[in-house]
């Protein structure tokens, strides 16, 4: 089913051969077309997606009605409400795909479920989510110690697959721009 998400897995923790087929059992994939929802606010968070093809992005909308985008992922990464996730709660975030997106999704059940019959998989979600939280402390960091250029200029220098991929209004949502602001700063590189 998904040579994917085991070549991913496998980059972190060691699967017995056997196991593979019982791993991707857990699963199921979905196709969502552009602008589709996965997750709509004040619903409970089921699913928990792992990216084959595409790019999902995880917003919410502000007190003034305006999308702020909070994360994107693409192949190979994991994306959902974690609190809400967790906890099985509803959630105050969207999550929309970008582009047509191809994910698997395991529910909640399912992933407590995979967990305790592959133990090993419990050290695989414990490093991604190292990885994934360490990036958002960097982000957080970002945010706060440079100015609106440095960031842009920072995440197009490090991330040009998203610069390629995402609109640049949903840029500016991510950044915290505004969509004229990133425009601007755009024109300024180019000059």
């Amino acid at each position: 089913m998904s040579a994917q998400l085991l070549g991913h897995l496998s980059r972190f923790v060691a699967l017995k051969e056997e196991d593979q087929a019982g791993i991707l059992a857990f699963f199921q994939r979905k196709h969502v077309k552009k602008k589709d929802n996965l997750l709509e606010e004040g619903r409970i968070c089921k699913h928990h997606y792992f990216i084959e093809q595409g790019c999902l992005r995880l917003f919410f909308v502000n007190e003034k009605g305006v999308e702020q985008t909070t994360h994107f992922a693409i192949e190979n990464w994991w994306l959902t409400d974690y609190l809400a996730f967790q906890s099985q709660q509803t959630t105050g975030f969207y999550i929309q795909a970008v582009e047509n997106t191809q994910v698997l999704a395991i529910d909640w059940h399912a992933q407590e479920r995979l967990l305790a019959q592959y133990p090993c998989l419990e050290r695989y979600f414990r490093l991604v989510y190292q990885r994934a939280y360490g990036a958002d402390q960097l982000r957080i960091k970002y945010l706060y110690a440079f100015s609106r250029e440095e960031l842009y200029s920072h995440f197009s220098t490090h991330f040009p697959e998203f610069i390629q991929r995402i609109p640049q209004y949903l840029l500016a949502s991510f950044l915290g721009f505004t969509p004229e602001y990133l425009s601007e700063i755009r024109k300024k590189k180019r000059s």
